[in-house]
């Protein structure tokens, strides 16, 4: 009885770690790792202890007994990620992640090593787990909302709560007793660069990529325009875009660019509201789907359907949840593209979409209709979007969709981060192996460390983070033990003092807890996980309700 990786599959690689065979790859330490859509079980090597379930954090692991309807599929994809072989050879390539990835050792000094990290989404939270792994290490995070955790609260499809499930994972890290939270605290605004290097041996940004890759056609900024991005953070109750104003009451949408991002906006667009209501969407945006009069959604990509953007899990995913029909001329691209699928993942994802339905076909709920072959020329309408008109990419034929919304999905770029070097065309930090580095002497910047999206560009998955951030913390562990960070110049009361002088409302880790614990509580009574908090003083009333932990030697003597 093999296990099964199935769609929520994060990359985080924590089952390569726990699987005592070495049957799951790629593994961090193997060159596919950072590209793979997903990681895959061996089915001849799977000795099924069960240890790969235990270990990952989302819960895309299922024995292939278990497996329901639309999870068939992942039996196939993870088999045939491994070569044909001789029936008596059982065992996958072996790994070397063991002498790849060594626990570094932190050398005692006369402080312990200390390290601020800004942001708190995966590759904070991931650094943080590393950092924290080494004796004495004390981490503090930096985030500018009153809320943890980036893109995995804010950035994941409401309808994904499995995907959402490594949170607890981030939970753990959080109440590690060298760890502290700085929540709703904006480093570049209330902290400078410099001020945090004063308090800390290293400074680790992990701030993502925060802006929104822009087209730059006639027409977009109108209203009745929008970003992908944008609206996954409306429809998750992001304080910065809850009163965002969405116009669901016209029949069409236009989603220009055809990633996992539009996947996921399609299918909330086109989900019933019910269904959804079973989720932590945000209450404003459940009430405007319930209302809304979204008949189809039409996903456009500028290149052919071998070079689609989304990954298999994804398709897959949709294609159970949602009706995706293509019309006859992109069969007939569909057809063209497969004899020559350049390979096997491509192939996979050639093979579904030739047996989706034609768009010509009725159906009787809303639908999602892939298409190929199109560039985007202009938004049509004049107060407000009306529809797209495209040119057949390589030719001057135009096309045009008639719509009410149209939302680009092309991508993500890093923002600059003040008192740090910033490379404008790749949109991240010059870094060499997470290091920061000045472009002009081509020396580190000592004490600044990058990790996750700003410090290789928007790529990967959540998981992707891990081997991302290990790599940085690797770095800076060498550069503490070698002597090269400066210590800090004061306690860790004049950290204390600093921020609250500058935020007095910071909130903290038992802050967080206040505010999580009544999220879900507000939900129970719906039958949802949590009905988040959407404006920021709500979240600052509720965390000021926290009771400040007791200090730890009272704790001891209380408990005996």
């Amino acid at each position: 009885m093999p296990h099964v990786i199935t769609q929520s599959c994060c990359n985080d690689g924590s089952c390569v770690f726990a699987c005592p065979v070495n049957c799951i790859h790629p593994s961090p330490d193997e060159p596919g790792f950072a590209t793979a859509e997903m990681l895959h079980i061996d089915p001849d090597a799977c000795v099924d202890c069960g240890a790969c379930v235990s270990a990952c954090p989302v819960g895309a692991i299922v024995p292939d007994n278990r497996l329901d309807g639309k999870q068939l599929p992942f039996v196939e994809i993870n088999a045939s990620f491994y070569p044909d072989r001789p029936a008596d050879v059982k065992l996958p390539p072996t790994s070397k992640l063991a002498p790849v990835l060594p626990a570094p050792q932190v050398r005692p000094r006369r402080q312990p090593l200390t390290v601020a990290i800004v942001g708190s989404g995966p590759a904070a939270m991931y650094a943080a787990d590393e950092l924290l792994t080494q004796h004495g290490v004390r981490v503090n995070i930096f985030e500018k909302l009153p809320t943890p955790y980036g893109l995995v609260r804010a950035g994941v499809a409401p309808d994904h709560q499995n995907t959402k499930r490594v949170t607890d994972l981030f939970d753990r890290v959080s109440r590690h007793r060298h760890f502290r939270f700085y929540l709703n605290v904006e480093v570049g605004r209330h902290l400078s660069h410099a001020e945090l290097l004063a308090h800390h041996h290293a400074v680790l940004y992990a701030v993502g990529a925060p802006n929104d890759r822009r087209l730059d056609i006639d027409g977009m900024g109108m209203p009745g325009t929008g970003t992908a991005t944008e609206f996954v953070a409306w429809v998750n109750g992001h304080p910065d875009f809850s009163d965002l104003p969405i116009d669901l009451s016209h029949e069409r949408v236009v989603l220009i660019g055809n990633g996992n991002v539009a996947l996921d906006v399609a299918r909330v667009l086109t989900a019933d509201p019910d269904d959804l209501a079973r989720t932590d969407i945000s209450d404003r945006a459940l009430a405007a789907l319930r209302g809304s009069a979204i008949r189809e959604v039409v996903i456009a990509a500028r290149r052919g359907p071998a070079h689609s953007a989304f990954t298999l899990p994804e398709l897959i995913g949709l294609t159970h949840a949602s009706d995706v029909v293509l019309d006859a001329h992109d069969h007939a691209l569909v057809a063209r593209d497969l004899p020559t699928a350049p390979d096997r993942l491509t192939r996979h994802k050639l093979e579904i979409l030739t047996r989706l339905a034609d768009a010509s076909a009725p159906g009787d709920r809303p639908r999602i209709r892939l298409t190929y072959e199109l560039t985007p020329e202009r938004v049509l309408g004049e107060r407000r979007a009306a529809g797209m008109e495209f040119s057949v990419t390589g030719t001057d034929q135009a096309r045009r969709i008639d719509a009410g919304l149209v939302l680009t999905s092309i991508g993500y770029r890093g923002k600059r981060i003040r008192d740090l070097p910033f490379d404008e065309a790749a949109a991240v930090v010059p870094n060499a192996q997470g290091r920061v580095v000045d472009p002009d002497s081509g020396h580190p910047v000592p004490g600044a460390y990058v990790a996750g999206w700003i410090k290789r560009g928007p790529t990967g998955f959540i998981g992707t983070n891990k081997s991302c951030s290990l790599q940085t913390v690797q770095a800076l562990v060498a550069d503490f033990n070698a002597g090269g960070l400066t210590d800090p110049v004061g306690p860790r009361a004049a950290l204390e003092e600093l921020v609250r002088g500058r935020v007095p409302d910071v909130v903290d880790a038992a802050g967080w807890r206040a505010i999580d614990a009544a999220e879900i509580a507000r939900g129970v009574d719906d039958g949802r996980p949590r009905k988040k908090f959407t404006a920021v003083s709500d979240m600052l009333a509720t965390a000021a309700t926290a009771q400040p932990a007791p200090p730890r030697r009272l704790l001891a003597r209380l408990l005996g």
